[in-house]
């Protein structure tokens, strides 16, 4: 995905405080006039999937919320993801959140949907013989498999205490999750940065160590690349989930955990790291293999 820079926008009332404990609703529904502010939509909440628990704080769970567009910030053939902003008018309850979108069937690319729909599978016969054709239904099937896949994924990692942004919630094909930002402004992609050395070892142990972990679930990221790996803090964080790779149920599954090796360690070899990528490798295909 192109990336534009985030700055995040100041507001009519002060962000919430982090450290103070989102609430379930003093503003209901029923208090509302006729509507949400003129620009705004409720908070769809009610009716979403929601995180894994336990929640971060910092998440507004209100159901009187309402949610403003602040703008794009990545655009993507697949989806487009927003800055938004939820709110509950009266309050100081307030977070901003990432809105991933994807894209409706007549305007959505599918250019890598054949490798990476290997290995998963729907219900009904019919439904999997549109997503095979792509047919209008088939792709909008697939569409709502990429948003229901990157969802889950999101969950079942960032549970795990994989570096992953928190998935707020899903609600049919937009996705809800956290802003990986700091100091007022989004993280930084690691294909930009010039690291010293010291920090440019840290964060490959934090690669290694994640690629380690991801492997020894059965799972690799299969598009991986320093333009979806985040650095905040000194801390990577990876994202764009949605082609989540099943290692031994995809039959490209090692193929593709090679490439998101390979692309990760040229990067850091490029900026003067000495790493061993045939070892690594060899690592994450025996972690996935069950050992």
């Amino acid at each position: 995905m192109a990336h534009q820079p985030l700055h995040l926008p100041a507001t009519d009332r002060p962000l919430r405080d982090p450290s103070r404990p989102a609430q379930d609703g003093p503003f209901a529904l029923s208090d509302a006039r006729d509507g949400p502010p003129e620009g705004e939509r409720w908070s769809a909440w009610d009716h979403a999937t929601h995180g894994p628990e336990p929640r971060p704080d910092w998440v507004v769970t209100d159901l009187g919320a309402v949610e403003s567009d602040l703008g794009v910030l990545k655009t993507g053939k697949e989806a487009d993801v927003h800055l938004v902003r939820r709110w509950v008018p009266g309050t100081d309850h307030e977070c901003l959140l990432a809105a991933k979108r994807y894209r409706s069937s007549e305007h959505r690319l599918f250019h890598r949907d054949a490798g990476y729909l290997e290995g998963r599978r729907v219900r009904k016969s019919r439904e999997m013989r549109a997503m095979q054709r792509r047919t209008d239904f088939g792709r909008q099937m697939i569409a709502g498999q990429w948003a229901i896949a990157e969802f889950n994924a999101l969950a079942e990692l960032w549970s795990r205490g994989l570096p992953v942004p928190y998935p707020v919630q899903l609600d049919e094909t937009e996705l809800l999750m956290e802003v990986v930002a700091e100091e007022g402004a989004a993280a930084p992609r690691l294909v930009q940065l010039r690291p010293d050395a010291d920090l440019l070892a840290d964060l490959f142990e934090q690669l290694r160590t994640t690629l380690l972990d991801l492997a020894e679930t059965g799972w690799t990221h299969g598009d991986l690349s320093p333009y979806n790996v985040l650095v905040r803090d000194d801390e990577l964080v990876i994202i764009d989930w949605p082609q989540i790779i099943d290692i031994v149920g995809n039959p490209q599954g090692f193929e593709l955990l090679e490439r998101d090796v390979r692309t990760m360690c040229a990067w850091f070899e490029r900026r003067g790291l000495g790493v061993d990528v045939e070892t690594l490798f060899g690592d994450c295909a025996a972690l996935a293999a069950g050992g």
